[in-house]
């Protein structure tokens, strides 16, 4: 086994990637207050070509330099848009037929590895506040909630780590292709 070099790796350029097809799958941060966790976001939609991420109430906005400490220049390839309105864009999104569903801890979730995105869907995801999570206002306006489940004694994971949980399981149930 031998460790591979960067240049052995099949990266896209950013013009490649932003003309490749795009993951129909969308990412909204709703009052994120760490840059850092917004740019792991960013570097995560990177990974799977996510079409889109929404940035929402206090959620910073790059360029900045601690979004990119983490997103490494991610925030240059995925595409994204500030609307201080997360209702907004939820209510815009399903106008768009556009599935929308929270990702929180809520009566009647379902549980992420139950969560079956059907094929022809274009789904978006919401991620609240590293404290008080998803609001109750716009929990109420989704589609769903998606829990992802827990064994331990914390009852929560941070942001970023649940976006990369939550993107990876819906991509691998419905976006692999030979491409890939």
């Amino acid at each position: 086994m031998r460790k591979l070099e960067n240049s052995e790796l099949g990266r896209k350029s950013v013009k490649d990637f932003k003309s490749a097809k795009k993951t129909p799958l969308i990412i909204i941060l709703d009052d994120i207050r760490s840059l850092h966790n917004i740019g792991s976001v960013f570097r995560t939609a990177d990974a799977f070509l996510v079409e889109k991420i929404y940035l929402c109430g206090i959620t910073a906005t790059p360029p900045h330099k601690e979004i990119h400490k983490t997103a490494l220049g991610a925030t240059d390839t995925v595409a994204w848009e500030y609307n201080k309105d997360v209702l907004e864009v939820i209510t815009n999104l399903q106008n768009e037929e556009t599935e929308v569903w929270a990702v929180e801890q809520v009566d009647n979730a379902v549980y992420l590895n139950d969560f079956m995105p059907e094929q022809d869907k274009k789904y978006a995801i919401v991620f609240g506040n590293e404290v008080k999570g998803v609001s109750q206002k716009a929990i109420e306006l989704c589609n769903g909630s998606i829990e992802i489940p827990q064994l331990g004694t914390k009852h929560s994971l941070n942001i970023s780590v649940s976006t990369g949980i939550v993107v990876w399981d819906i991509f691998q149930k419905n976006y692999t292709n030979n491409d890939v």
